[in-house]
């Protein structure tokens, strides 16, 4: 086979062969294709689109490019979450223990931040000792023992994947929902899953801006997933504010303790985990239904179980042993505090949520290049919701900075990021729009 003459065939808009696609994938992992041709097939499928089931070859044709991790040992179904990003998503940290507390294994590889979103390893690169990047078997045996492991990329998984992302990234092919659904899918499946739940934001904080584009990305995933041999279903979520109160690590972190062990709950981010988790239960075979999988979640937090998964996780990673119970003591904290203020009273009407994790980036609690060193202390916590009331006594938010500048340059961006209104202005969304299921 030619690579010229299958990036012809689909530039004409002709649909693939899984052998071609096939031969392509395996030219971007050993490099017999070049750049110049894997950009313009990238362009050729910007343009003109995959099938299904062209879809579901490079998924598995990524997949296979590199180690596919075999789960066969451990009598539990493993189940795992992939989220398209957002600002204050800490839903891992309450998600895969309570979903370990139920009786899954949860071997969750998660990603850094980069741009306005958080990374949930940087959220646990907060906690001192923690291995974000444990060997194989470090790995293997804590999500035996324990239940639940949240860790980096380990070994060789879809590394065909990496290339292509990046080729596409300075070729204006990022946006393609064909390759996006592949780039996702195939990291999962390298992953050994039995169930995946897809959370596909939309709004102001997320990839995704308007719900139309967020349910044609979710029906892509849901679809190829289930025709790849994965049960997976997709919750489109609103990111049109921040989805915990708090935004940074540090800061993150200690908003999912005081989570999990029931001391202070966001509304919004119980929503969404508790409906992960019911998916997942259930596509674990655990549940009867989504619903019923949902009460076990409710059950697994109300009881104290999950914070105990999660204490188990944090020290078989090399945390703290009394992390739970000193969570303060180990998580660092900003120099300086300070209240920010709206500039009039009112109602929040809506926020502009990727101006919040800008925030939080020019902070230094996140990455303008993949680079740079997070401070993992800096951030944002007690958000004002969409319906809260702000005034002299109820500020906007508190800002956690390096210096003073930075805090005053932070408060200024949270300040433009609000805007204040009445009442009667607030427009009530649910923090899950729909469900998309196979």
């Amino acid at each position: 086979m030619l690579p010229q003459e299958i990036i012809r065939k689909k530039r004409d808009g002709g649909s693939l062969e899984t052998e071609e696609i096939a031969f392509f994938v395996k030219g971007l992992s050993d490099g017999s294709v070049t750049e110049g041709q894997v950009a313009a097939l990238a362009m050729a499928v910007f343009f003109q689109g995959l099938t299904v089931d062209e879809r579901v070859a490079l998924t598995l044709a990524m997949r296979d490019s590199g180690n596919v991790l075999d789960w066969s040992d451990i009598d539990a179904p493993v189940l795992d979450k992939h989220s398209t990003g957002g600002v204050g998503d800490n839903v891992s940290l309450m998600l895969a223990p309570a979903l370990a507390a139920c009786g899954a294994a949860v071997p969750m590889i998660s990603g850094r931040g980069l741009g306005h979103t958080g990374g949930t390893l940087d959220k646990f690169d907060s906690i001192p000792g923690y291995q974000t990047q444990p060997d194989n078997d470090l790995f293997r045996k804590v999500v035996r023992e324990v239940g639940c492991a949240v860790i980096g990329q380990t070994g060789n998984l879809a590394p065909a994947d990496k290339r292509f992302y990046a080729i596409r990234d300075v070729t204006g092919t990022v946006e393609s929902i064909d390759l996006i659904t592949a780039s996702i899918l195939s990291k999962k499946l390298a992953a050994g899953l039995q169930g995946l739940v897809l959370d596909v934001k939309w709004g102001t904080g997320a990839f995704m801006a308007t719900l139309d584009d967020a349910r044609a990305l979710a029906e892509s995933l849901v679809l190829v997933a289930n025709g790849a041999g994965l049960k997976t279903t997709a919750l489109l979520t609103d990111m049109n504010e921040p989805l915990a109160s708090a935004a940074g690590n540090a800061v993150e972190v200690q908003n999912a303790v005081d989570f999990l062990k029931g001391t202070a709950v966001d509304n919004r981010l119980w929503d969404v985990t508790v409906a992960q988790g019911g998916e997942l239960l259930a596509s674990g075979g655990l549940a009867a239904d989504a619903a019923a999988g949902s009460q076990m979640m409710r059950e697994a937090f109300d009881s104290g179980r999950a914070a105990e998964k999660f204490g188990q996780m944090v020290s078989a990673l090399g945390g703290p042993a009394d992390f739970m119970d000193k969570t303060e003591l180990y998580l660092a904290k900003a120099p300086i505090t300070a209240p920010v203020y709206a500039e009039r009273e009112g109602i929040v009407t809506g926020v502009d949520a990727r101006a919040v994790g800008v925030a939080v980036v020019t902070l230094g609690g996140g990455r303008k290049s993949a680079e740079d060193v997070i401070d993992h202390s800096v951030g944002l916590t007690d958000l004002a919701g969409i319906g809260n009331s702000v005034d002299s006594d109820a500020p906007l938010a508190i800002v956690h900075a390096r210096t003073e500048e930075d805090a005053e340059a932070a408060a200024n961006a949270v300040r433009k990021a609000y805007t204040i209104g009445a009442a009667v202005d607030v427009v009530d969304r649910p923090s899950v729009v729909d469900r998309i299921a196979p």
